[in-house]
Formats: C-alpha cells, structure tokens, sequence
C-alpha cells in the first residue's frame, strides 16, 4: 500500500469511529541537525575543541551555520574545516565547501584551538539550539596539562615522529610543534588553513615531510583580513602553508596547490624547503617575507602561478617591494631577506611573472643550478624576464634558461635600481656566470643591465662563462668581463 493509500485509509477509519478532530497529514521530508561540543585537548593555556554535527532527519543538508559565544579571556587562534568569523565573543562558523552536506544519519565536524580556557555557550546551529553548546556529553579532561597543544590527549616528547592523516590531525600537529619534532604526512589531500608559528633551533629545527601525493589545499581567503598580514581568528589568508615567527624549520617533499599563496615564510629565518611541489597559486608560489634570512629552496618544481593575478604569480619571491614595508619592514624599516639560496629548482612553464624576483633592500644570495621555463609568462606588472634583481651582492651561475611561446618575453635576466628609504645599493654589484640562456628569437639580451651609473661604486658583472643562443641583439648590453 502506497503512502498515500495508506494515510487515506487510517483517516476514513478515524472519521467512522467518531474521533473528532483527528487530522493525519504528510510532512515534507527535511533534515534535522544537531551539533555536539567536545574537547580533544587541553593545556596549560588553551584547549582544542570540536563541534560534531548530526542529521537525524530524513533529507539532505546543503549547508550549516554554527553560532556560539566564548567568555571573555578565550578567543580562537585557528580553525579548520569551516569559515569562521568573530565579532567581540561571538562566533559564527559556516561549512567549508567540502562539507556542507550532510545526509540523513551522516555527520561532519569542524574544529578550532583556543587561548583561554572558556568553553562555548549559546550554541544554535542555522537559528536553532544545537542540543548543547557546551559539553554536555564529555568533560574536560582531568590529566596534567601540558605547556603545549598536544596533537592527542597526550604529550608528545620533544624529537618524536608524529604522523598525521587528515586536516585536523596536521593542524593540532602543528599547533603543538617543538623543537627537533618531524611531522610526517599520508598521502592524501589535506584542505584547510596550515600555519605554523612555533620556531625550531638550529640544532633542533622542525620539519614536516611527506610524499608529493600528500597535497595541501586552502580553499580560503576567508574572513576580515587585518591592515598587515598576520594569524587572526576569524581570518584565513588562504595561503597553502604558511610559517609565521616560525624560524628553523624544514618542509620537504609535499605538494601545495590551489591556494592563494604557496608557501609563505614571514619572520622565519633559515628555513629550508626541499623537493617540494606547487603549482596551480593564484598569485606567487614561495615567499621569503618579513626578513625570513638565511633561508634556502632546493630541487623543487614549480609551474601554473599567477592564474588570479597573473603580474604576481612569481615563482620564487625574495623580498618585499619597498611600497610594503609598513607591513614588511620588520627590520630598520625594510624587509631584510637576505642570504637566501635558490639551488636546483625547476620553475615553469605558465610561471605568469618572474620565475624568481629578488627585491630591494635584499642582499648576498646565491641563485644556482636552476632551470627556467618561460613559456607562459605573462607580461603582467613588468613581468616578462626569468629573474628580476633588485637586490644587491647576488650571485646567479650555472642556471639554464629558455623560452618559447606563448608569452610576453623581453630579457633572461634583469637588474632595475628603485630608490628606497632607507636606502640600499638596489641592482648593483650582482655577479652572472656560467649560465645558458635560450631566448627563442624573441628575447632582447640574456642579461640586461638597466644602469651602469648607479652602479658605478658596486658595478653588476656578466662574464664571458655565460652563453646565449637565439637571441635578438645578444648576451649583455654592458662589457662582458673575461
């Protein structure tokens, strides 16, 4: 019997027995969600916390809102697997773009560490209560706290490996990195906001490791971003990984991808990134940033930046243009990114703007062994060379350039001399040897040098190690030194 049939018979029933008022109707199927708080940490100074959701009803959700406050002294730090926004105590969090469905009798969860100890109150979820805002099914733990935000209930010893699989996982491992830790990656696609802040030693760095199949995605921006950039609750930068004030740390071997930014070292000196993959950013793809000296990229392969800001999808960015330096200039006023190396990489093709762009005010390093493919370069804010120095004391040897269409391509390489406050010997006093460079008949000069009059005190240097085939007028515009 349908449902329909079946309805029909049990009112005429009703209405031959005389029960008055007895109205039986079909409702609309619906979903039903339900959210629970728990804890899956705690520390000395904060917790992590998670919100589970639940569809006990009988139709698909498409998408959730979860509101809730925090007592004065908690705030988020971060957050992961939603969208998250504050204003003063209270918080609202909607789906990430993975997991607004939830079907009938499935759940999701997001996540979210704290500073302060408060737990959430008033919890509704899309206007209605959640069934407990805060916990009513576990409470927190009574084990000693830690000084640090474990990635589990438990203390992680200083130096151990900590494996991790999902998104959450990654992030609770980062939050509680420490000195001479490893985190190791499945293989896998981790989306969300990774950002690490805690720093390694010299003899103790931090790393995290995994296989080019396990890939970082942010799905971000999200959120009001603050006048500088900088980890704020309810904002998501967007970018793929992200080391703030976080020196001493190596990253190796993973794939970033679909993000705003690739990678992004703000403040973080002597960072080491090696063998890893990014490709398809909507601007950049490795940024040295905030004075984040002394710091190396080595045998990695970037490609497909720029694909939202083509004229700032460099591929390895050194530096801050002088017009940030309110934000940027950390050190004296300027962005001191100095001493970095760029050893063996691959960059390109379809990089949109330079393959590398050494800024202003950047001094002593070394650009080595690696390997340019034009191809797809956009023309974009200037951007029509493999590398663009405006730092000073560089040396550029043994790299291997070539171009072909499509793109707009003007020089292999090229030096500019912007004035800065305070000032620097921008452009001079740079060191070209032993490189190749394939113009593909469109390329004016393997190496062009916009002045030599700035430069008088500290001039650049080509040398005759340097070759050059398919270009328009040749190697050099200045003479080239034996």
């Amino acid at each position: 019997m349908t449902r329909k049939r079946l309805l029909a018979a049990i009112a005429a029933t009703a209405s031959a027995a005389g029960l008055l008022g007895a109205v039986v109707t079909a409702e609309a199927a619906a979903p039903s969600l339900s959210a629970a708080f728990t804890q899956s940490s705690v520390w000395d100074s904060g917790y992590g916390g998670k919100y589970t959701l639940t569809n006990s009803g009988d139709a698909h959700s498409t998408q959730w809102t979860i509101e809730f406050d925090l007592p004065a002294g908690t705030a988020v730090t971060t957050s992961w697997s939603s969208v998250l926004t504050r204003t003063g105590q209270h918080y609202k969090v909607t789906n990430a773009g993975f997991n607004g469905t939830v079907k009938p009798g499935g759940s999701a969860s997001f996540g979210f560490n704290t500073s302060g100890l408060g737990l959430p109150t008033g919890c509704t979820i899309n206007g209605s209560p959640c069934g407990g805002g805060a916990p009513t099914t576990t409470t927190a733990p009574t084990t000693t706290t830690t000084s640090k935000p474990p990635t589990t209930t438990t203390t992680v010893p200083s130096g151990d490996v900590v494996d991790v699989s999902t998104a959450a996982e990654l992030q609770a491992a980062l939050a509680a990195a420490s000195p001479g830790q490893t985190i190791r990656l499945a293989a896998g696609t981790y989306r969300g906001s990774f950002v690490a802040t805690k720093p390694g030693t010299a003899a103790a760095p931090i790393t995290v490791t995994g296989p080019s199949t396990a890939i970082l995605i942010n799905d971000g921006p999200s959120g009001e971003a603050p006048s500088c950039p900088a980890p704020t609750a309810g904002w998501d930068s967007g970018y793929g990984f992200w080391l703030y004030g976080a020196p001493y740390w190596h990253l190796k071997g993973f794939t970033v991808q679909e993000s705003k930014k690739g990678i992004v070292a703000d403040n973080s000196h002597h960072t080491v990134i090696e063998g890893v993959r990014v490709h398809k950013i909507d601007e950049e793809a490795v940024h040295f940033r905030r004075s984040s000296a002394d710091s190396v990229i080595r045998d990695s392969t970037i490609s497909h930046t720029g694909l939202v800001q083509a004229g700032y999808g460099e591929g390895v960015y050194l530096g801050s243009a002088n017009s940030n330096w309110a934000c940027h200039g950390n050190s004296g006023g300027a962005d001191r990114s100095d001493r970095i190396q760029v050893l063996d990489n691959h960059i390109g093709p379809y990089v949109a703007a330079e393959a590398i762009d050494v800024k202003e005010g950047t001094v002593d390093g070394v650009i080595r062994g690696n390997t340019f493919d034009g191809q797809g370069v956009s023309g974009q804010n200037s951007a029509d060379s493999w590398v663009d120095v405006k730092g000073s004391g560089y040396v550029i040897e043994g790299n291997t350039g070539t171009f072909a269409s499509p793109g707009t391509f003007a020089n292999g390489y090229e030096t500019h001399n912007p004035g800065t406050a305070p000032s620097f010997p921008n452009g001079c006093g740079n060191v070209w040897r032993d490189n190749k460079s394939d113009l593909g008949g469109v390329g004016q000069y393997a190496i062009k040098i916009t002045s030599t009059s700035k430069c008088s005190e500290r001039p650049n240097v080509v040398y005759a190690s340097n070759t050059v085939s398919r270009a328009v007028n040749g190697l050099t515009n200045i003479p080239v030194t034996p």
